[in-house]
Parts: C-alpha cells; sequence; structure tokens
C-alpha cells in the first residue's frame, strides 16, 4: 500500500513538474520569437544598409574620378594659356623694340631731309628721302594695328588666366568698349552686338544694356567673332525688353 501511495506521489510531482516546465517554456516563447524576429529585422536593416553604402561608395568614386579628370583638363588649359600668354607677350615686345627703331629711322630722316633743303639738294635726293619716310610711316601703322591687336589678345588671356588661377574670376572689358544691339532674340533670350575680338570683347564679360541712359539689362558674351559677339541675358538682371539699337557697355570696366 504504501508503495502504491509513493508511485502516486512521484507521479503526482512528475507531472507538477512537466507543468510547470510547459509553463514556463509558454512563457519564454513569445520573448524569443520577438528576439528572433528582432534580430532578423536588425539583419535586413544592417544589409540593407550595408547595400546603399555600397551604392554610395561606388558614386563617390565615380565622381572622384571625374573630378580628378575635370581638374587635369583645366591645368592643361591653364598651361595653354600661361604659354599663349607668354608668346603674345613676347611678340608684343618685339614689336615694341621695332617700332621704336623704325620710328628712330624715320625721324632721322627726316632730320636728313630738313637739313638737305636747307643746304639746297637735288629734286632726286629729296624724292628718294620722301619716299623713305613714307615707307618708314606706312611701317610704323602696320606695328602700331597689330600692337594693338596683341594687346587686345594679351587682355584676353591675362582673364582667362584669371578664371584658370582664381585670382579674381571677373572678366574687365576695356572701359571704353561701347557698342549696340543688333539683333534680339525674346524666345531664347539672346543678343547680337556690333562689337567683337577687334574691339576688344572677351567671353564671359558682362555688359550693361541700356536706353536713354536708363538699365535694361545685364547679358554675358558667350560667343566672340571679329567684329561681332553674341551674349544671353542675365536672369535677374532684365528689367525691361532689350531692343534692337539699345546700347552697351561694360558691367566690370578695367582699370
Amino acid at each position: 500500500m504504501l508503495l502504491r501511495i509513493s508511485l502516486i506521489v512521484a507521479i503526482i510531482a512528475g507531472l507538477a513538474a512537466g507543468t510547470l516546465s510547459y509553463i514556463e517554456v509558454t512563457d519564454k516563447i513569445p520573448a524569443l520569437t520577438k528576439q528572433r524576429d528582432d534580430e532578423n529585422s536588425a539583419k535586413k536593416e544592417a544589409q540593407t544598409s550595408l547595400a546603399k553604402t555600397k551604392t554610395e561608395l561606388k558614386k563617390t568614386q565615380g565622381e572622384l574620378t571625374q573630378t580628378q579628370t575635370e581638374l587635369t583638363e583645366t591645368k592643361s588649359d591653364r598651361d595653354k594659356a600661361i604659354a599663349r600668354s607668354e608668346a603674345q607677350s613676347k611678340r608684343a615686345d618685339e614689336l615694341s623694340i621695332k617700332l621704336t627703331k623704325i620710328t628712330s629711322e624715320r625721324d632721322e630722316a627726316q632730320n636728313e631731309l630738313a637739313a638737305f633743303k636747307a643746304t639746297g639738294l637735288s629734286p632726286d635726293q629729296v624724292i628718294k628721302l620722301n619716299k623713305q619716310i613714307k615707307e618708314a610711316n606706312a611701317q610704323i601703322q602696320v606695328i602700331t594695328g597689330e600692337k594693338l591687336v596683341l594687346s587686345r589678345q594679351r587682355d584676353r588671356l591675362k582673364q582667362e588666366l584669371e578664371k584658370y588661377i582664381g585670382n579674381d574670376p571677373t572678366v574687365k572689358l576695356r572701359a571704353d568698349l561701347h557698342g549696340k544691339i543688333l539683333v534680339v532674340d525674346p524666345k531664347w533670350d539672346f543678343v547680337v552686338l556690333d562689337i567683337g575680338e577687334d574691339q576688344g570683347v572677351i567671353s564671359d564679360g558682362e555688359l550693361l544694356v541700356s536706353r536713354s541712359g536708363k538699365l535694361v539689362a545685364k547679358v554675358i558674351v558667350r560667343s566672340v567673332q571679329k567684329d561681332r559677339c553674341i551674349a544671353n541675358v542675365i536672369p535677374g538682371w532684365k528689367l525691361g525688353e532689350p531692343v534692337e539699337g539699345d546700347e552697351v557697355s561694360p558691367a566690370h570696366p578695367a582699370t
């Protein structure tokens, strides 16, 4: 009988222990499930973040490569502009020396002519001296014109160098530069001016458009030809509609 009672007690105790274990496990299942779901969510977020980071890194590397390429091109353009500027300066110096020499020769010829006239030279001698003077004057005019062109080219190259070097990106135009509008395109907001490279116009130079002394707009030069240029109206500076005949002058005149 005692053995039977012990068995019954043992069975009841085992059932109680099993019930308690089941209850404990049942209580832990939601927490474990939530922990598993949280870990899966965190893993997915980490994978998404990693993929996004890789994409951004690839994009950044591409932008860096492009920036390095543009920097190389800019340095090359700067070096070319420096070389052109030095060549123009050298040519201008040579012309100055040649002009000084020819001017001196002309003055000497004139002095000789005056002296020969005073001493009674023959007509042939006078004609010869006059011819020499005319030839010298013609050479002076040619050199003076070429020197003026070189000076304008040098100014343009100087402005290009300023853009590359970054000392002063503002393009300055000749203070005495003045022109008029020949053609207006209101649809695309550009104008054609009657001034160009021969008059000292430089690409990216800004001009004020005025009519009867009143400001109408500001334009920026985009294309330069020998005696013409094309400029776009700058947004925010259009106070009125530009028309043919409006006058233009430098917005940033050179001192």
